[in-house]
């Protein structure tokens, strides 16, 4: 084989990802090289326990898992390559009442996603498993489509498969760096020469954040230690028995050769590799750590008693790569164009194996995923994950969270406090229970005295009810002061700056200085690929305001939306502090602690001045995503404390109170308001999600063509918004049904404490359009952990529909 001098894509690693990506990538007509720096699988896919289950929390990650088992389904036959793979069904236990009702909701978002996901009783579930004690078993949900995989053969078929498609795979042939030259890759160094190429896929597992990091690129991976155990043959195990996942145990099972193969997921898990893999580690095992194994093999007997008697073969130890979310890796490095990422697959890479390779390849040749990849997007990631410390500790509690409860609202605990506001002591001596998203600390909910100051989860009423409602009351009777400091911040200033921006944005941000934009950035389908507030402030600058979580993901949007414009983009988000002063008493109190006119007449909605409060210059700009009249106050954070105490000193008379994120949720489902990353992402169009008011006419931007051909058309999908009774709790993935078919599924869920209602927000879907008629000529029900309930929807806001309490 002639080493090659050149290719139009460069792969490093010859894991099962690696082998996938060239799979795919070959297939669409793309020159391929894939560099394995020993033997294929040598790294951690060797070692891998090959279960493959599909379903996640996200509807599309569902999919591509899905499209692992579909294509797990034909691999052999289309290669010739064994791969292990067998449809043997996959059970999972419950043996309390609330892990219970999270399978039970689970099985719900998994029949919303098209999966059929069965609820079995513990003798049915004993009938597929018959070595099981189910003694403590309350239910099972079983999902026939689940299987498993011997994860070297799967890996060798899909490298076969890839240079059946005219990939070339060299092996022994270390990748040493990733060159480049004004910012742009030029090609690949390796141990035997060098590789002329524009794009480098780096899916090297827990090596892979080594060959990023001298590009600037940040891919929050760590090392832990994973084992799991092979027995000898033991009567009764028959090769079609299903996989079986017993979280309450902290177990996972499968069958191999006769013999069980058990592994865990245990609260205290062990680092690994802290100070950096050693040279040459490849096709190497840890040593067994059986003191650290027999918490799992405690409760692993308590399950399955012939384990007492069962012989064993070995104590596997092996590193995989893991992240601070428990989602692998995904996509193009914001910091570097041309350099994709596959890799953190979190000990599930070869469930994953199969979509992940088809969404990378498909990214990388097309230029954007195939679907809404949020969840697993590298852009989802932000400055704490710069440091490798704070990714390993928030690394360590979401490995040992991998088979505890998934609560509603939770929260992480390790790695905190992090980023803080200037406001944060003080929001704490008030009462302030705090969450965290990108690092920053923000008030969830503030506690009364007496209450307890703490987060309670459950998946029925949680503790922060009561304090959730009296801070939505706030809202609507009075006013409250909430500190969103963490928002996303930037600048956009030169003489391009609004010809970019009014091509990348779908309204229209000419308006003059002072004039403030709702917005989205579409791709080229019309999808929505960023939400976010606009606001000119001078003849070539602009101010962008985005959402905490997104701060990394809009501005590489933005800044790659920039291409050939004299146009700077700067990330202002710490340098400036946010209080979002909201409600009815908000403009008396406002009026008292500024000499500036903020009339409706002087200061309407939909615009931004620049005023001063206490001292500090505020630029002041009238909106709200609560539905009530109101200002988001931005500031420089030296000024943060002063403006905090004057907003209380003066509105205590007219009823002030702080309030957190959960009520800003209540609040925003009420009037209706979309979540980017729930409600709203690049799969829906500003037209499907109610946002057509948002979309400028007789103005050309990235999407228009796709919104024009759309537009005509009746939609066939459409954004509603769903109540029940207020009994029901609604917290997203709940299933529709109109007339008793299933039509879609919530993208989110909650209450409405005005309207005193449980709330929901979805997609309804019909191949003959979603019309008024259609909607309003159904019978309409949500199922709820498998139980059906009544609901009533809707397309306009319930909450003033008018919009006349922001605007006056």
């Amino acid at each position: 084989m002639t080493f090659p001098n050149q290719a139009r894509a460069v792969i490093v690693g010859g894991g099962i990802i690696g082998c996938s990506t060239a799979y795919h990538l070959a297939s669409l007509g793309w020159e391929v090289v894939l560099l394995e720096a020993h033997k294929l699988t040598s790294g951690t896919t060797f070692h891998a326990a090959g279960l493959v289950g599909q379903l996640r929390s996200s509807a599309n990650i569902t999919e591509l898992l899905g499209y692992s088992v579909k294509l797990y389904d034909t691999l052999e036959a289309q290669t010739g390559q064994a791969t292990g793979w067998k449809r043997n069904g996959g059970l999972r236990l419950a043996c309390n009442a609330e892990r219970w009702t999270e399978v039970k909701r689970q099985a719900t978002t998994a029949r919303s996603f098209g999966l059929d996901m069965q609820l079995l009783t513990p003798l049915e579930a004993q009938s597929l498993w018959p070595l099981m004690d189910v003694s403590d078993v309350i239910g099972a949900a079983y999902l026939p489509t689940d299987g498993q995989a011997n994860p070297s053969d799967i890996t060798l078929s899909l490298a076969k498969g890839a240079r059946m498609a005219g990939a070339q795979i060299i092996e022994d042939c270390k990748a040493l760096s990733v060159t480049r030259e004004n910012g742009v890759i030029t090609g690949v160094q390796t141990a035997q020469g060098f590789i002329k190429t524009g794009i480098v896929i780096a899916c090297c597992g827990q090596w892979t954040r080594d060959l990023a990091a001298p590009l600037g690129v940040t891919v929050p991976l760590v090392s832990m230690e994973h084992q799991y155990m092979v027995t000898e043959p033991i009567e009764g195990v028959t090769r079609d028995l299903p996989t079986l996942r017993d979280p309450d145990r902290l177990t996972y099972w499968k069958e191999e050769v006769g013999g069980l193969v058990m592994g865990g997921y245990e609260p205290n898990p062990k680092p690994w590799a802290v100070s950096g893999i050693p040279e040459g580690f490849h096709y190497t095992l840890l040593s067994s750590d059986y003191d650290h194994f027999e918490q799992i093999m405690e409760l692993a007997l308590g399950r399955v008693p012939a384990l007492q008697t069962a012989g064993i073969k070995t104590l596997t130890n092996g590193p995989e790569s893991f992240t601070p979310d428990g989602n692998f890796i995904l996509g193009e490095a914001p910091e570097q164009p041309g350099f994709f990422v596959g890799a953190g697959f979190n000990a599930f890479g070869i469930a994953s194996g199969g979509g992940a390779g088809m969404a990378l390849a498909e990214w990388v040749a097309k230029g954007e995923p195939p679907m809404d990849l949020w969840p697993v997007d590298i852009r989802r990631f932000g400055r704490p994950h710069f440091d490798t410390d704070w990714v390993r500790t928030r690394t360590v509690e979401a490995y040992g969270k991998h088979y505890t409860m998934a609560w509603p609202s939770e929260e992480h605990d390790s790695a905190r406090p992090t980023r803080r506001s200037p406001l944060y002591d003080r929001l704490a001596g008030r009462g302030a229970v705090f969450g965290e998203k990108m690092g920053w600390e923000r008030p969830n909910w503030f506690a009364a005295p007496g209450e307890v100051a703490k987060d309670i989860y459950t998946y029925e009423r949680p503790n922060w009810f009561a304090a959730v409602a009296r801070e939505h009351r706030a809202a609507r009777e009075a006013a409250v002061l909430i500190d969103q400091t963490s928002f996303a911040k930037f600048w956009l200033q030169g003489p391009d700056a609004e010809s970019a921006l009014q091509r990348i944005c779908a309204n229209d941000v000419g308006g003059p200085v002072g004039a403030l934009t709702y917005t989205q950035m579409l791709n080229d389908r019309g999808g929505i690929e960023a939400d976010l507030t606009v606001v000119r402030t001078g003849p070539e600058a602009f101010y962008i305001v985005t959402g905490t979580g997104f701060a990394t993901r809009d501005f590489d949007w933005i800044q790659r939306g920039l291409a050939g414009a004299n146009a700077q983009l700067i990330d202002v988000t710490s340098g400036t502090a946010v209080l979002s002063l909201m409600g009815p008493k908000a403009r008396d109190i406002l009026s008292a602690v500024t000499r500036a006119d903020v009339s409706n007449a002087a200061f309407p909605f939909g615009t931004a001045q620049m005023i001063a409060i206490a001292g500090a210059p505020v630029r002041a700009l009238r909106v709200s995503y609560v539905g009530e009249l109101g200002w988001e106050l931005h500031l420089p954070v030296e000024y943060a404390a002063s403006v905090f105490d004057a907003l209380h000193m003066t509105g205590a008379a007219h009823g002030l109170v702080d309030a957190g994120y959960r009520a800003i949720e209540s609040l925003r489902l009420e009037k209706g308001y979309r979540a980017w990353g729930s409600d709203i992402g690049p799969d829906s169009t500003p037209y499907e999600a109610g946002l057509g008011f948002a979309v400028a006419q007789g103005k050309a931007f990235r999407g228009q063509p796709a919104l024009l051909a759309q537009k005509p058309r009746v939609l066939t999908r459409r954004l509603a918004t769903f109540t029940a009774a207020p009994e029901v709790i609604l917290l997203g993935r709940e299933t529709v049904f109109r007339n008793g078919e299933r039509v879609g599924y919530l993208s989110s869920g909650g209450f409405g404490h005005t309207l005193g209602k449980a709330i929901g927000m979805g997609y309804l879907k019909h191949p003959g359009g979603v019309t008024k008629d259609w909607i309003a000529s159904g019978s309409y029900e949500l199922e709820v952990a498998m139980q059906r309930v009544p609901c009533e929807v809707t397309l306009s806001p319930l909450y003033d529909p008018a919009g006349t309490r922001l605007k006056s």
